[in-house]
Formats: C-alpha cells, sequence, structure tokens
C-alpha cells in the first residue's frame, strides 16, 4: 500500500516554493548548462548567419528591410511567450515538476521549427517559421530562466550565473562554426542547429529533479491574466532592474544586428581580404568576443558573490559595452572591430552573470518565479524588436553606421546610470 505523504506545518512552503538553501552540484550545473548552450545555438545561429544569409538569397534587394522585419516580428512573438510560458509553468502539477515538461516541449518543437524553416524560400515563410521557432524556444528559456532561483541559492548565485551565462556567448560561436564551416548550406545547417538543440536539451529535462507543485499551492487560474502585471509602484526594484536590463540589451542588441552588412559593405572586409567571405571576419570577431566573455563572466560572479555587491558591477558592465560602440562609431575599421569585439566581450561577461543574479534577487514571489523573469525576460526580447525598428531607419536613412554604433553606445551608457535606482540589493 502507498504511504501518503506527510502532512506539512501550515507555514511551511512546498518544496517546489521554499527559497533554496544547498548549493546545487556541478553536475546539475552542467546540465542547465548543456540545455542552455543548444538553445543559444537555436537563437543565434539563424541570427548571425542562416537568417540574413536566407533573407539576402530571397530578397537581394531590400535585405535590410527584410531581416529587420523578421528578426523584429520573431521577438515579438519570443516577448509575449515568454512570460505566458513562464506563468503556466508556475502552475504546472504533476510527477514531472513544474518546469520538465515546458524544456521538453520547448526543445522538441524549437528543433523542429528550425528544420522546417531551412526549407522556406519566401519571404512571408521565413517569417512565419522564425516566429513559430521564437515562440517554441521562449517556452524552454522561460523554464531554465526559473530553475536558477528555484535550485540555487542567493550565494551562489553570481558563480552559477557565470557558468549558465558561458554557452550564450559559446552558443554564437558554435553555431556560427557548425553552419558556416561544417555545414555551409543554409537547409542542412538548420537542420544541424535542430537535431543539437534538441539532443542538448534532453539530459537536463529527464535527469534533473524537480519537486512537483502540490495542486493546494497552485495559483487560482482567475487570477492568471492579473499576475501577467507586476506593478512598478509596489515593486520598484524589480520595475528598474526590467528598465537596465532592456536599456542595455537595446544597445547589444542593436551593435550586433548589422555586424555583418557592417563588415562586408562598411569595413570592406572582402576587398581587404580577397578570396575570404565576410562571414569569416564575423567568426573571427564572435571568437574574439567568446574568448573575453568566458574569460569574465564565472569570475565577476564569483567576485559578486564574495563582495555581496550587484549594482556596482552591472553599472561597469553598460560603460564598457558602450566604449565599442562609440569605437566603431569614430574608426570603421578591421583592427578597431577586432579591438572592439575583445572590450564587447569583457563587458558582456561581467553583465551576464551580475545582472542575472542581481535579478533574481528582486523577484516579488515565490509562486511566480518562472513568470516574473519571463517578464523581465521582456527586457531581453524586447530590444530584437526595438533595435530592428531604431537600427534600420538609422543604417537606410539617418546617417549609416556611425550614427548607429553612437546611438548603441549612448543607450548602453544610460542602462549603467538607471540601475542605482535599486535600493534593496547592493
Amino acid at each position: 500500500m502507498r504511504t501518503p505523504p506527510a502532512a506539512r506545518p501550515p507555514n511551511e512552503l512546498p518544496r517546489a516554493l521554499a527559497e533554496p538553501t544547498r548549493n546545487v552540484s556541478a553536475l546539475w550545473v552542467a546540465g542547465i548548462s548543456l540545455a542552455n548552450l543548444g538553445m543559444w545555438m537555436a537563437f543565434f545561429g539563424p541570427l548571425q548567419v542562416l537568417l540574413p544569409e536566407q533573407v539576402g538569397r530571397v530578397s537581394p534587394a531590400d535585405k535590410e528591410t527584410v531581416l529587420a522585419w523578421v528578426t523584429g516580428i520573431g521577438a515579438a512573438m519570443a516577448m509575449i511567450a515568454t512570460p505566458l510560458a513562464g506563468a503556466l509553468s508556475d502552475r504546472t502539477t504533476g510527477p514531472l515538476g513544474r518546469r520538465r515538461p515546458w524544456v521538453l516541449a520547448g526543445a522538441l518543437l524549437g528543433g523542429a521549427g528550425l528544420i522546417v524553416l531551412g526549407t522556406r524560400e519566401s519571404v512571408t515563410g521565413i517569417l512565419l517559421g522564425w516566429s513559430f521557432v521564437q515562440t517554441a524556444l521562449s517556452c524552454l528559456n522561460a523554464t531554465l530562466l526559473a530553475a536558477v532561483p528555484d535550485h540555487v541559492p542567493r550565494s551562489q548565485r553570481g558563480a552559477v550565473s557565470g557558468w549558465i551565462g558561458i554557452p550564450q556567448s559559446a552558443g554564437v560561436v558554435a553555431a556560427v562554426v557548425l553552419v558556416t564551416v561544417v555545414v555551409t548550406e543554409i537547409s542542412p545547417g538548420y537542420t544541424l542547429i535542430g537535431v543539437l538543440t534538441i539532443a542538448c536539451a534532453l539530459p537536463f529535462a529527464l535527469l534533473s529533479p524537480d519537486p512537483p507543485l502540490p495542486r493546494e499551492a497552485r495559483p487560482p487560474w482567475r487570477d492568471f491574466a492579473r499576475s501577467l502585471w507586476v506593478s512598478p509602484r509596489r515593486h520598484p526594484d524589480f520595475a528598474w532592474a526590467f528598465l537596465t536590463r532592456f536599456l542595455i540589451g537595446t544597445g547589444n542588441a542593436m551593435f550586433v544586428l548589422y555586424l555583418l552588412y557592417f563588415l562586408r559593405d562598411e569595413v570592406g572586409y572582402e576587398e581587404l581580404f580577397p578570396g575570404s567571405p565576410a562571414t569569416d571576419g564575423l567568426l573571427t570577431l564572435i571568437l574574439l568576443y567568446t574568448a573575453a566573455v568566458v574569460a569574465t563572466t564565472v569570475l565577476a560572479g564569483v567576485v559578486s558573490d564574495r563582495l555581496g555587491r550587484r549594482r556596482g558591477m552591472v553599472a561597469f558592465a553598460g560603460v564598457v559595452m558602450g566604449l565599442p560602440a562609440f569605437g566603431l562609431a569614430l574608426y570603421p575599421t578591421w583592427t578597431a572591430a577586432v579591438v572592439c569585439a575583445v572590450v564587447l566581450g569583457v563587458g558582456f561577461g561581467v553583465f551576464l552573470s551580475v545582472d542575472n543574479a542581481l535579478v533574481t534577487e528582486v523577484l516579488p514571489s515565490a509562486g511566480g518565479r518562472a513568470k516574473d523573469l519571463g517578464i523581465v525576460n521582456v527586457a531581453s526580447s524586447g530590444p530584437q524588436v526595438i533595435a530592428p525598428a531604431l537600427a534600420g531607419p538609422i543604417v537606410v536613412h539617418l546617417g549609416g553606421y556611425p550614427v548607429l554604433y553612437t546611438a548603441c553606445g549612448l543607450i548602453s551608457l544610460l542602462g549603467a546610470v538607471v540601475v542605482w535606482r535599486i535600493r534593496g540589493v547592493r
């Protein structure tokens, strides 16, 4: 006969909602890092290479405008889907726990969507396919984000966020290498990335612990729509953290959106290095950038854990990330691009780990972790919508790349100022 579970004391939270106190293992960190690697390959492989090449082949005359629409609408879908998926996972009950079903669904649907996207040969098909992929990957992203406050104590979050942040940059490198060196055609490139997305997520989805949420602890469905709004007046630190990420994210998104076109059309990479396509230059910059991220992100997270301070390091990251933008605005050369890639990587490495840790410390409630992190993630996906809307007209009509990169730098600096408005985190 099955023994019924012991009753909890009246005021004791269920395990799924309790604040974690025990450090997570290295194996757990490896599992979530691998899942993040697959997810970021799925995001950045298309964004950096496959989508620009696919759009350029389908609509060469107005590739900048079409790419802006495709990436902007796809990011809008992610911006809507991430908090919705998070809110639904917060309410998920069952033996697999709250997060694992959504990790599985997001990886499987996202991987399949990428495979189909690679076969599209029209602007409409590309737009619809990328929008579906972004929506599916949002389910995966929302639940991987929530796994940190679900399982990691505050004293370990900087370091863990650093390890999880590495795949965000390594995923760019891995994806670009895979679709420019290992597989050079568009459709096979999408297929390879799609299969790897699924393979990387499965170990964490199937093997990581995920305490189930008791039905009696599930938030009422009648409050579902209302829960998607977090009042800035009641939770000002949450609002300022959102704005900080949004501003720095917008500067970064505008910086990288047209980087391939910048190398080809402004720097003249293919004239400087005959026989070498601009994608080779992009890969070189990404490798340098990633090396700088890897060298700084875990270290910055550990330092912020030990000091117990987050705001100053996020402000430092915003300033450092603004400098390369001003550099490219003044000196649109290959040498400047190389230096700027390293500096941007240093700033982004610090920002990745410390900002992620900071955000987990201003969440309004334990019962809505995934939803709240999904809302904050709008500050990451939202810039993907804003960046094309701002960058496209600037490049085409309002002064070109010097004006674009000056705007990137100013927006990043503004984010570095806003973070000081957060009061509940040192």
